[in-house]
């Protein structure tokens, strides 16, 4: 299954700015990017990173500087799965779960709202990644009469996306992954405080 895997090249992950420079914010957004990319060749599946700038990467690329909405809408043609690059937790066994529905549209949402992953084979279903995509998603699926599932994964999930994010990353990654061992060299460990534990640098 062809795969598309938005990365936004230019300023990446901005919520991390507190704690990571924007050299180093560059780089570890490319660490996700590139662990992504290798789960969903390890699940079957083709990646193509759709990013919004030209980057140095292993897999094929292809360049779209619009804002996400339009430019995945722009290049999605069913059957086709999009997968977010900042799944730093995500492993060939969870993308197979959801590639392997047999729903017209399924869905891995993420914590607090968004959409982390989804497959369609729906021609018609269009994203809108917009304040709650998850429910505009669902709907969208309803409007155009597809069957949906949704994929409950603790991997697909959890995004990295602000520094509370970095402690799922050390705690439950894979040590072998870019990712993790970024954060590791770059300093981070887990630690205590009063209510839950933290990444601290």
């Amino acid at each position: 299954m062809d795969v598309l895997v938005p990365f936004a090249a230019g300023e990446p992950k901005t919520r991390l700015a507190d704690v990571l420079e924007p050299d180093e914010r560059a780089a570890f957004a490319r660490a996700m990017l590139l662990d992504v990319c290798a789960a969903v060749d390890s699940a079957g599946g083709a990646p193509t990173v759709l990013s919004t700038a030209d980057i140095d990467c292993p897999f094929p690329v292809i360049e779209d500087d619009r804002q996400l909405t339009d430019a995945v809408n722009a290049h999605l043609d069913a059957p086709m799965a999009v997968v977010m690059a900042d799944l730093a937790l995500v492993t060939p066994e969870a993308l197979r779960r959801l590639f392997e529905t047999d729903a017209d549209v399924a869905f891995a949402p993420g914590l607090g709202g968004g959409t982390n992953a989804f497959c369609t084979r729906k021609q018609a279903f269009t994203v809108d990644y917009h304040g709650a995509s998850i429910r505009d998603h669902r709907r969208i699926a309803k409007d155009i009469g597809a069957t949906t599932a949704t994929v409950d994964s603790f991997r697909l999930a959890v995004d990295i996306d602000e520094p509370r994010d970095i402690v799922e990353l050390l705690l439950h990654g894979d040590e072998t992954s870019h990712a993790r061992k970024w954060v590791v060299e770059a300093g981070f460990e887990v630690a205590r405080t009063d209510g839950r534990v933290v990444a601290d640098r």
